[in-house]
């Protein structure tokens, strides 16, 4: 006959799951994402027509229409994705004059960072970081067990080149990450200091999701130039795709071919694909939106050095990064404004907790973004 299970003596201890989590992420703190209009809707009791989104850099006009008939007539979404994605590496070349064996689609240009580093730090590894700038970089070093080396930049947000080359050679840094337009504050990096960084001994990657709003022209061809030199790019924001997660990047062909081991086969879904060579189809659509966000950019940067409480800072992306000055508190601001159903983003970190960031709309957004500043 079975006896039953001896109960635990009272020194053993119980097992829990938490104890099989690797030590290291055991202290990792969560990513704050922006949250979506289904619940900003039950949280303010606003319908989503009702709400004004400005906090996350989306493009309010949407992708090309071509993007929704190709997605309602997917032939194969019972298939699994062609997990070199193909046919829109191909399309990417074309456009960027890049050969196709140097580009890399992901689920989104973050599951390309998070790939980057997957491939290249080891545990105590360090990548160099400028704040403020994308949160994602930190955050996915200590997700991978490396460190940060951080070199904030200097006033008007300008990239502390000498300080850069002070820490790759007393650090000795696998990674420097740079974002061009830099997200928060829209400032671009020249070519010469690009140049400049480019000699140091470090594998710098360049983060261009907003470079489509910039007059400056993409340094995506200069990885055919540059040996240590990965320049990413995004369908989330020109194009419209935030929600199917579409990434690209161009990376040094001895690189690219350890990250195809690495990545996950199936990481772009037929559906993200579809969208996004559809999308490029229609590139006077792209081109006309872009010049809309540009103009209203422009509007929107003049409206705002009119409000007594701001201080709006020059942008080549499409948001605008606000100063709030005369006492007030940027948290207040934020919410005020939520309250009103205006959403606009604004940062914990010490270095941003006096600033919102505005994206750019539609003119009737920013129309009741004013009205809404007027009130609070």
């Amino acid at each position: 006959m079975a006896q039953a299970a001896a109960a635990p003596s009272q020194q053993q201890q119980a097992t829990t799951a938490v104890q099989f989590v690797r030590k290291h992420l055991l202290d990792v703190p969560p990513y704050t994402p922006i949250e979506p209009f289904e619940v900003l809707s039950a949280r303010y009791g606003r319908t989503p027509q009702q709400i004004v989104k400005l906090d996350a850099n989306e493009n309010p006009y949407g992708p090309p229409p071509e993007v929704r008939q190709a997605l309602a007539e997917m032939p194969w979404p019972n298939i699994y994705p062609d997990p070199e994605t193909r046919r829109l590496r191909k399309a990417l070349s074309e456009l960027s004059g890049v050969p196709e064996e140097y580009l890399m689609v992901g689920c989104g240009a973050d599951e390309l960072i998070d790939l980057l580093m997957r491939c290249t730090l080891d545990p105590g590894d360090k990548i160099v970081d400028c704040p403020p700038t994308f949160t994602m970089y930190v955050f996915d070093a200590d997700i991978n067990d490396a460190r940060t080396v951080t070199v904030p930049r200097l006033e008007g947000f300008r990239t502390d080149v000498e300080g850069i080359k002070r820490a790759v050679a007393e650090h000795r840094p696998k990674l420097l990450f740079l974002t061009s337009p830099n997200n928060p504050d829209g400032s671009v990096i020249n070519d010469a200091d690009l140049a400049e960084l480019l000699q140091l001994p470090v594998l710098v990657v360049l983060d261009e999701a907003y470079i489509e709003f910039a007059d400056e022209a993409s340094r995506v061809d200069w990885v055919q130039r540059y040996p240590n030199l990965v320049v990413l790019r995004t369908f989330s924001k020109s194009a419209a795709l935030a929600g199917l997660r579409v990434g690209w990047g161009a990376f040094p062909l001895d690189l690219a071919q350890y990250m195809w081991r690495a990545k996950q086969p199936y990481n772009v879904s037929v559906a993200a694909e579809t969208a996004a060579c559809a999308a490029l189809t229609n590139m006077t659509y792209l081109e006309k939106v872009r010049n809309a966000l540009v103009s209203e950019r422009r509007r929107l940067i003049g409206l705002l050095e009119a409000v007594p409480f701001l201080e709006p800072y020059p942008s080549h992306a499409n948001f605008v990064l606000c100063k709030v000055t005369q006492g007030r508190d940027a948290k207040a601001v934020k919410d005020a404004l939520a309250d009103k159903g205006i959403m606009v983003r604004h940062y914990a970190k010490k270095e941003l907790s006096g600033y919102v960031r505005v994206s750019v709309g539609k003119p009737e957004h920013t129309d009741a973004l004013m009205a809404a500043l007027k009130e609070i």
